[in-house]
């Protein structure tokens, strides 16, 4: 009785193995089947990546097509508006938007505030083919008392280059005059300490400094704004006097005036040869960039061999080699 319920048995587990072989055969060709397409779709996403340093390096070259076409409009604009005529300061002025005022000619007049002067630099400068490093003279133009020619309101006038020996011989000045007013001041509260009974018997004289006499000046300046630093520039140290890039509100404020003092640069030609110094500036070097629309060129047809060549070595890269036989 055990013998043929083993016969029995024994047909059924054979057609149960029949029917499982094929799905498990079945099954592992497919996940044979499945690791090549994955590795083919990640390999493909690669070849494709190689592309990228291409599309960026034409993006870039096209942008220095669009800068430099931007460049060729600023440049235009500067020089039309200073082939403008001169306009004289008048009360209106203070009244318009700097914007509006950018890059035209004004012609002032007023007393100049020596001891506010600011250096900003170093500013190198060729003579006669040797370079010497400066600063720029960026003094406060006052009004004259009485007048109704000069400017109604103080403006700051970028006087031009100066060599370095200016700025140290005016530190030397001012601290020589700093310590001069303060032995003064002890030397005066000692005599009237001293001499405290002649108090009673007459009045204290009273001494007064002699005041300079100034001339007044006329300047042809361009309106200008505050100039954009780089990152390589440092910061500006007010407190120590160290100006690195014409920063006008802060300027502004260090010479004790409003923030929205105008600013202008002297381009007068008519230079007196007893008073080489301060030298303003050109007018060339006013529709001048650093970058000039020729280097845009220049760099547009770099990007774009570069995204030429990049391009090409990627396709080198994809394209399947021949076999040869």
């Amino acid at each position: 009785m055990t013998s043929v319920s083993k016969i029995i048995a024994r047909p059924r587990l054979d057609t149960f193995l029949r029917h499982l072989r094929p799905s498990s055969s079945f099954s592992s060709s497919a996940s044979i089947a499945d690791s090549p397409s994955q590795e083919n779709s990640r390999g493909t996403f690669s070849k494709w990546f190689l592309f990228v340093p291409g599309a960026i390096t034409f993006g870039l070259g096209t942008w220095q097509i669009f800068r430099r076409q931007e460049k060729i409009n600023l440049l235009e604009y500067r020089q039309e508006r200073l082939k403008m005529d001169p306009i004289k300061w008048n009360k209106e002025i203070l009244n318009e938007n700097l914007d509006s005022l950018e890059f035209r000619k004004v012609v002032c007049e007023g007393v100049f505030e020596e001891n506010k002067s600011i250096y900003v630099g170093p500013r190198s400068r060729s003579i006669s083919g040797v370079t010497e490093n400066g600063y720029y003279l960026i003094t406060p133009l006052v009004p004259i008392a009485g007048s109704s020619n000069s400017v109604q309101a103080p403006v700051l006038i970028n006087r031009g280059w100066v060599p370095r020996s200016w700025r140290d011989k005016s530190f030397e000045v001012s601290q020589k005059d700093e310590q001069h007013s303060i032995g003064a001041s002890s030397s005066a509260q000692d005599t009237q300490k001293s001499s405290w009974w002649m108090f009673w018997s007459k009045k204290p004289k009273i001494i007064e400094d002699e005041v300079p006499a100034v001339s007044p000046v006329k300047v042809v300046g361009v309106v200008r704004g505050s100039e954009k630093p780089s990152i390589f520039v440092p910061a500006n140290d007010p407190s120590s006097c160290q100006w690195f890039y014409v920063d006008v509100p802060a300027i502004a404020r260090a010479c004790g005036l409003p923030e929205d003092t105008i600013y202008m640069e002297d381009i007068n030609e008519n230079i007196d040869p007893s008073k080489p110094y301060p030298i303003p500036k050109d007018v060339n070097t006013l529709i001048r960039y650093s970058v000039m629309p020729q280097d845009h060129l220049n760099y547009t047809l770099t990007w774009y061999s570069l995204s030429a060549a990049v391009t090409f070595m990627a396709c080198k890269r994809v394209t399947p080699k021949k076999i040869s036989r």
